[in-house]
C-alpha cells in the first residue's frame, strides 16, 4: 500500500508515518516527493510517500518478486474485459508512444487484486532500462493512474520480453551464490540496490538457510540487502 505524509522535516514525517501505521522504520520504504526549505516568509516542510512492505515470511508464495512464479503458467485473454482494463491499456500505450517508442499493449494475467500487462516493442531494452528501473518507473505511473480510476485495490505489473521472470531467476541464483561466498569468507556481503519486491525475493530465498541471515539497509525505495554469516555474532 502507498500513503503520503507531511512534516516540518523528513524525520518528523517518517515518525508520523510510523506512528499512524503502527510499523517499525524498517517495515516501509520512504520516497520524498516534495521538499520546501524554511525561508523568511514561509515555513519549511517535507512531503513523503510511504510504500509498506510485508515481512518476508508473509510473502504470497505464488507472487514473489512482483510476478507469478515461472513454474505456474497463467493465461489470460489479452483483450481488455472491462472499461477499467481498456483505459489502463490505452493510458500505457499512449504514455510510451509519447516517449517516442512503438508499443502494443495487452493483458498478460489476471489474479485477485493483481493485473499483468505485457508490453510488445522493438525498444524493449530501453523500456526495461538498467536493472529494470525504467520498467519500474513506468509501472509506478500506471499504478498511480489505476488509483485515479478508483482501483487502488489492484496492483498492476508491467513486463516485456519476460524480464520479470528472468530477473527473478537471476536474483535467486545471486542469493544462493552470495550465501555460499559468505559461508566461505565468514564476511557479510552487501548486494546492489533493489526495489522492495526484489529485496523480498532475496529475503525469502535465504530465509530457510540456518547459518546466514539477511537485512535491508539504506533509505528510499531502492535499498540494499546485506547477507550475513551468523557465526560472526
Amino acid at each position: 500500500m502507498v500513503y503520503e505524509y507531511e512534516g516540518k522535516t523528513e524525520k518528523e514525517a517518517i515518525e508520523l508515518a510510523a506512528n499512524e501505521l503502527g510499523l517499525e522504520r524498517d517495515q516501509f520504504d520512504v520516497e520524498i516527493i516534495e521538499s520546501q526549505k524554511t525561508g523568511f516568509f514561509k515555513k519549511g516542510y517535507v512531503k513523503i510517500r510511504v510504500h509498506t512492505v510485508d515481512a518476508a515470511e508473509n510473502v504470497d508464495p505464488e507472487f514473489e518478486g512482483g510476478m507469478p512464479k515461472a513454474s505456474r503458467a497463467i493465461f489470460a485473454d489479452p483483450l481488455p474485459q472491462d472499461d477499467f482494463e481498456k483505459k489502463l491499456i490505452d493510458f500505457t500505450a499512449s504514455m510510451i508512444r509519447k516517449m517516442g517508442y512503438d508499443v502494443t499493449v495487452e493483458i498478460m494475467f489476471r489474479e485477485d487484486h493483481k493485473l499483468g500487462i505485457r508490453l510488445n516493442s522493438s525498444k524493449s531494452s530501453i523500456l526495461i532500462g538498467r536493472k529494470g528501473k525504467n520498467l519500474d518507473a513506468l509501472q509506478l505511473l500506471v499504478n498511480v493512474y489505476a488509483g485515479r480510476l478508483g482501483r487502488e485495490d489492484i496492483r498492476v505489473i508491467l513486463d516485456t520480453e519476460n524480464y520479470r521472470i528472468r530477473r527473478e531467476e537471476s536474483l535467486v541464483r545471486l542469493a544462493y551464490n552470495t550465501a555460499d561466498k559468505v559461508r566461505m569468507s565468514r564476511k557479510s556481503v552487501l548486494l546492489e540496490p533493489m526495489n522492495p519486491f526484489e529485496r523480498r525475493l532475496i529475503h525469502t530465498t535465504l530465509n530457510d538457510i540456518s547459518d546466514v541471515e539477511t537485512k535491508s539497509e539504506g533509505d528510499g525505495l531502492y535499498k540494499q540487502v546485506r547477507i550475513i554469516y551468523k557465526g560472526l555474532r
